[in-house]
């Protein structure tokens, strides 16, 4: 049985700039025959993922929990065997041993990618290249691509199959999510558990232009004229945002440890809702958290991405409000697909009241409820019983 955790949120943000182009530009994309404006699904992973590093902070998740994406990680293992081994050779060990499984050096120490590693694959590396520090040989010029080649023949076989089994994703919860490529590697790949939308605006917009100028705080009273002067593109949109989590994969990512991926899914809801991008932020600070938000568990079904409920752009009147407006339309389309499909929703959402007022109903989403809290928790059992179900 599958069953799936979809995640629905309606955030207005003031004056921003959000997540930028290659000119500097807000991003955006045409939808439904108009523009609109967009923040990437990358951009919004990546503000989940330092959310999850905040968690850590306070102690939700230990370090081994979460995973690390570098081009570092010859450095990372040295670190770890800092007082151990001479660090030096330390280095030329961690590159000797990661070759044994294609994964190359390039100049500068580095990799020749960025590697999305489990912390406790990080450890358990350190760990290896200690243990087998004797039977890992390097030699004088890593750059002679011949001499590497001996050098894995000459690795005994145990030590590669060892440095190998290290890659399982370490029960990353991070990982476990958001997935991995390993180019050299691909039998080690993992699969997401989760997709993440491209957030769009539920309704038309026009970029718009922030013309300053700076002034240099020591010139000459009688010296007229500004030091700099330049254009920062900018606009103001409600998103419609989505985002969907397999839990039978979540659970299988995280090698069959479902109390961990429950402590995942948490804070996965909780940080795609709390996190915000960070861009331009000291300019615009639009910090505007969603005011409707809904997520459903359903089992045996397709995702339901519900951005088609804007595919007609919202156009909110006078006195009326664009999110209240657009979770009106989202709850519409829901109700319609499920008629449509013969299927019957298991959500529960929750609103901000000044906007919504207590009598707003959105029945195509379920049940409403009063916190993010709360919403977490039901879905948090609801999953765990479905789970039980089976």
């Amino acid at each position: 049985m599958k069953t799936i955790v979809e995640i629905h949120a309606l955030q207005n943000f003031a004056p921003s700039n959000l997540n930028r182009d290659d000119t500097g530009a807000p991003k955006d994309a045409l939808f439904g025959g108009t523009r609109r404006a967009r923040v990437s699904s990358q951009c919004i992973k990546r503000s989940v993922r330092q959310y999850f590093v905040q968690k850590k902070d306070e102690g939700f998740f230990t370090g081994e929990e979460l995973a690390v994406r570098t081009k570092r990680v010859y450095e990372a293992i040295v670190e770890k065997l800092k007082g151990k081994r001479d660090q030096t050779e330390a280095v030329a060990k961690a590159q000797a041993a990661l070759s044994y499984v294609k994964l190359k050096a390039a100049k500068g120490g580095k990799t020749q990618y960025l590697l999305f590693l489990g912390q406790k694959e990080v450890d358990r590396l350190a760990e290896a290249i200690d243990k087998c520090w004797d039977q890992i040989e390097i030699t004088p010029d890593e750059s002679d691509k011949k001499s590497k080649k001996k050098v894995k023949k000459a690795a005994p076989k145990e030590v590669q199959e060892r440095i190998d089994s290290i890659f399982d994703g370490g029960k990353s919860v991070d990982l476990a999510l958001f997935g991995r490529m390993l180019a050299d590697m691909p039998e080690k790949n993992q699969h997401a558990a989760c997709q993440v939308a491209h957030a769009i605006s539920t309704h038309s917009v026009e970029r718009e232009f922030d013309f300053y100028t700076a002034i240099d705080d020591l010139k000459p009273e009688d010296t007229a004229g500004a030091d700099m002067m330049g254009t920062v593109e900018f606009n103001s949109a409600c998103f419609y945002r989505y985002a969907v989590v397999d839990w039978e994969k979540l659970v299988a990512n995280l090698q069959g440890d479902s109390t961990l991926a429950a402590k995942g899914l948490k804070a996965f809801l909780e940080g795609f809702l709390v996190a915000e991008p960070t861009g331009k932020q000291n300019t615009f600070a639009a910090h505007n958290p969603p005011e409707f938000f809904a997520v459903s568990v359903r089992r045996d079904t397709a995702p339901r991405n519900l951005a088609n409920a804007f595919e007609t752009a919202v156009r909110a009147r006078r006195h009326e409000s664009l999110t209240r407006k657009s979770a009106e339309s989202l709850s519409a389309k829901a109700l319609a697909l499920d008629k449509l499909y013969g299927t019957s929703t298991n959500g529960r959402w929750a609103v901000a009241e000044d906007i919504f007022g207590k009598d707003f109903k959105a029945p195509g989403l379920g049940s409403g409820l009063n916190s993010l809290q709360d919403i977490i928790a039901w879905a948090a059992e609801e999953v765990v019983k479905k789970e039980e179900e089976d």
